[in-house]
């Protein structure tokens, strides 16, 4: 099975990093407003970055890693500027 770390654009220009099973079910799902609170009151929603992860584990902990960094290294990341997965 596969799982993803992500990064979605939301309304206002902002970013939301979260992880799952399938992007485009993710994003579709975000945009229904059945995604995360945050993200229900930021539609819509486009996920714009993702790195493919082989357990769960470790896509949680890349989102909880890069949930750290400061916005501007999350859009570094984003645009392919930063190396993903370090």
């Amino acid at each position: 099975m596969s799982y993803y770390f992500y990064l979605a654009r939301c309304r206002g220009g902002s970013l939301y990093s979260g992880s799952c099973k399938d992007i485009a079910q993710r994003e579709e799902m975000h945009n229904a407003g059945k995604g995360a609170k945050y993200t229900r009151a930021h539609l819509p929603v486009t996920i714009i970055y993702s790195e493919h992860f082989k357990s769960l584990s470790e896509a949680l902990k890349r989102e909880a890693q890069v949930k750290k960094f400061p916005k501007s290294k999350k859009e570094l990341l984003a645009k392919g500027k930063l190396s993903g997965k370090g």
